[in-house]
């Protein structure tokens, strides 16, 4: 693929990194291989995890094709910078055409990234993962690497107000890759979440502890933090989504419940 600008928008986003004195981590960046299509795979904490989630596979000089909803490329700017960069537009209601362009990327040889949970969690937990991943990987005989992100809620997620301000650490870990063959995508999706969830509490754990002192919002309640609960995060969800779709009909200039 040819690309214009995606090399000078990576250098822009680190000499970014570098204005906000950002301690970026990664660990396992071994694990994407140089040649040959791969998924990636992210937890989806933030609404800026696909710019840096890229870094992953920066070592191996991999440019990553996100898959990202379809209202971003509707955007008239953002439409045109996401289609210069070749990532691929997903139809949350119709998910076959970005299914067969995802298979056809990695069949080229690209790298891929997806976020299995489709949405981002409140709870800073890893919410239940969608099967396209793994039925993905499968369709196109490539291996899915596991990637975690952390650090990068604290600049903007859901519910919280943008915080830009300098010297925060971002971590990445890189997990050894899986090779599902989608005889049983639910297992092999469940086998997957595992992994990641495992990697989730390695970040956390590894994160600086002056970071993320005792109560701090982006971190699970479970280890001490003051993020909701993923039974929280579900209820508050569904008053996001039954917001949205009310929000719909007063567009239409529909009034029935």
């Amino acid at each position: 693929m040819l690309d214009l600008t995606y090399p000078p928008i990576i250098l822009a986003a680190k000499t970014g990194f570098r204005l906000l004195g950002q301690r970026i981590t990664t660990t396992g960046a071994e694990h994407v291989p140089r040649t040959g299509g791969v998924l990636l795979a992210f937890n989806h904490i933030g609404y800026v995890d696909f710019v840096y989630g890229g870094l992953a596979a920066n070592p191996s000089k991999r440019l990553v094709r996100f898959m990202a909803k379809r209202e971003i490329f509707d955007h008239s700017a953002g439409g045109v910078l996401m289609r210069s960069l070749h990532h691929i537009e997903v139809d949350r209601g119709e998910g076959l055409e970005s299914f067969r362009t995802a298979v056809d990327y990695l069949e080229q040889g690209e790298a891929v990234g997806i976020f299995p949970e489709a949405t981002i969690s409140r709870s800073m937990e890893l919410k239940e993962f969608k099967t396209g991943a793994v039925r993905i990987a499968a369709a196109a005989g490539v291996p899915i690497v596991p990637v975690i992100l952390w650090g990068t809620q604290r600049m903007m997620t859901k519910d919280h107000p943008r915080d830009f301000s300098r010297g925060k650490s971002i971590h990445l870990r890189v997990g050894e890759p899986l090779h599902p063959d989608g005889s049983d995508p639910v297992a092999e999706t469940a086998a997957l979440r595992a992994r990641m969830a495992t990697m989730l509490d390695e970040t956390i754990a590894d994160y600086p502890a002056d970071e993320q002192p005792p109560g701090s919002w982006w971190v699970p309640a479970r280890l001490g933090g003051s993020a909701p609960t993923p039974e929280e995060a579900l209820r508050l969800d569904g008053e996001e989504k039954r917001a949205r779709a009310a929000k719909r009909r007063a567009a239409r200039g529909d009034t029935s419940a």
